[in-house]
Parts: C-alpha cells; structure tokens; sequence
C-alpha cells in the first residue's frame, strides 16, 4: 500500500511551534509596556498566559492538542469574560499582535490567513460594546 501525501496544516506551513513560540513570545514582550493591556495580566502569569495563547493557536491551526488536553475546551468566550474588553483594548491587542507578527516575516498570503483569523478573534473577545444602542439626546422617531 502506497501512502497518499497529506497536505500540510497550517501550523506546519507557518513554520511549526518555533513560529507560534516566536510569535508569541514577541507578543508578550510588549503587553507589561502597554497600559491599557497591561493592568488585565497579573504580573506573575505572563509565563502562564504565553504558553494559554500559544499552545491554543498552535492547536487552533493544527499542531498538537496540548491546549485542550491539558485545560479542556478552549471557551474563549467564557475565559475572557471577567476582563474588561472594550474597542480600545481590543485595538491594542491587535496593535501589539500586528507588530509580533510583521517581525516573523512570513509569506504575504499566510501572513493575511493568521491576521484574519486574530481580527475575527479579537473582536470575538470584545465583551463592552462599542457605543450603547441609541442616544439619550436623540429625538424618538414617531409614526407619521
């Protein structure tokens, strides 16, 4: 029996673990200088949340199930819902995530399949909405 070549996944076709390590670990270097990002990590887990994101997107995109195997279903959702979450910290997350991710200087068409994959993530997480519906000010519409 002859085996049939599999396609890589994409954890492979970035560049395995040493990419999402690399990533990751630029990513985190950045977060204790920002200061909207900052106040939401205790000082003494920034080991711990490197090796949550890191094992999570490295399973997410097909490497080993570590994450899951060791902390059960990822519940993104439910994991971050005591964080204060609104635009701004959304858009710093992404603006630190951008810079850790331009410096692996992978191929155009990975780099934009990752970036989407973080924005959709990251505004996912958003729990505070952006503006509240509707204006106090506002005049309510009535039927003509």
């Amino acid at each position: 029996m002859t085996e049939t070549p599999t396609e890589p996944t994409p954890f492979e076709l970035f560049g395995g673990h040493e990419f999402f390590q690399k990533l990751v670990h630029s990513f985190y270097q950045k977060v204790p200088l920002d200061p909207i990002l900052s106040p939401m990590y205790p000082e003494d887990d920034y080991a711990g949340a490197e090796w949550r994101l890191r094992s999570f997107l490295e399973q997410y995109w097909g490497g080993p199930t570590t994450y899951s195997d060791e902390r059960g279903h990822p519940k993104l959702r439910m994991r971050h819902a005591g964080f204060h979450i609104d635009t701004e910290a959304r858009n710093h997350w992404l603006l630190l995530m951008s810079a850790s991710l331009q410096e692996q200087r992978m191929p155009a068409e990975l780099e934009a399949e990752l970036w989407k994959y973080l924005v959709a993530a990251a505004h996912g997480m958003q729990n505070v909405p952006d503006d509240p519906p509707g204006n106090s000010n506002e005049i309510p519409m009535t039927e003509v």
